[in-house]
């Protein structure tokens, strides 16, 4: 069949793109077996984390507004966070991939190279997946990973507990509201929404330092704490005080005439953690307190209940 200026996945088929993109994944210590045979095989001591996430093109990502790269950093990172909202590492992934026909090779090679890069930050391994040909592009992505001891759970939050957050809260958020308005300025926003910066480490420091709940911030914090607030029966306040705006959030707000707070507030995709201690726990470095546990069963901001949207809503 003669090829077309840009090869296709239709035109290279299945295992031919297998091949093309298997190369880009290193693999690790914890891999025994890795992909060509049926499943692969891992190392693990004790339990294994499992987590999983699809993402949809024109839902989760835009490919007019992204990268390749950009896509595979945001895929792994949104499972690889999860794994550290458990108080855990990451040890491999296992990739879904349902493309139209027509995409070309080059772009699912450069999908697999920003993938490649990010679950290097963790010392991941690319071990496996699947692919299929779909009107629609989607990506489905397993992690899976260990923990040392018991992971931490959302339901472990106490009365009295002090709530903290490592990571950005609002970059991605801000970045999505420029790009959606045709804009791509200020360039770290956009590039915040694009390629997420989870702080993988301070999942397993929370889980070292014996917080009591844990979660990663991907709807929104307002949301995510919430689902906290439900699964340990508590109610949690924020301090708004205790947040410190930067340029490019009070830029954006000044903008597009909207709060910066509400970016922090409700933004998702940034993959911040947040966590519950308990009071008098000393907070590793790179947290910081945002607020406090109390009775109840409930989220509120220096005392109120939010108005408005509290984060992404899927099928909202």
């Amino acid at each position: 069949m003669p090829s077309s200026p840009v090869m296709t996945v239709s035109e290279l088929g299945e295992f031919g793109l297998i091949d093309a993109i298997r190369s880009v994944f290193q693999t690790n210590a914890d891999v025994l077996v890795g992909s060509g045979d049926d499943a692969a095989q891992l190392a693990a001591a004790g339990s294994v984390l499992v987590t999983t996430d699809l993402m949809v093109d024109g839902r989760h990502f835009r490919r007019d507004w992204s990268s390749a790269a950009d896509v595979g950093h945001k895929v792994a990172a949104a499972n690889l966070a999860d794994i550290a909202a458990m108080g855990g590492v990451a040890t491999g992934l296992v990739i879904g991939l349902a493309a139209p026909g027509d995409t070309p090779v080059a772009w699912v090679e450069e999908l697999s190279q920003g993938i490649a890069a990010e679950v290097a930050e963790v010392g991941a391994s690319v071990v496996g997946g699947d692919m299929t040909e779909s009107d629609t592009l989607v990506l489905a992505v397993t992690a899976l990973g260990r923990v040392a001891g018991a992971p931490v759970l959302r339901s472990g939050a106490r009365p009295a507990d002090v709530v903290a957050v490592a990571g950005r809260l609002g970059w991605a958020a801000a970045g999505l509201a420029v790009l959606g308005r045709g804009f791509r300025s200020p360039r770290v926003v956009v590039e915040a929404h694009r390629r997420p910066n989870p702080p993988y480490a301070a999942g397993p420091q929370a889980q070292q330092a014996g917080a009591t709940a844990l979660i990663d911030v991907s709807d929104g914090l307002l949301a995510d704490l919430g689902h906290v607030a439900r699964a340990s029966g508590v109610a949690i306040d924020i301090d708004s005080s205790s947040f410190e705006l930067a340029e490019p959030l009070l830029a954006v707000g000044s903008a597009l005439g909207v709060d910066p707070m509400e970016f922090c507030l409700t933004g998702g995709d940034d993959h911040a953690l947040a966590a519950t201690y308990p009071p008098g726990v000393p907070l590793p470095a790179g947290w910081r307190r945002i607020g406090v546990v109390g009775a109840g069963e409930h989220v509120t901001v220096d005392g109120a209940q939010h108005e408005g949207s509290t984060g992404h809503r899927h099928f909202g």
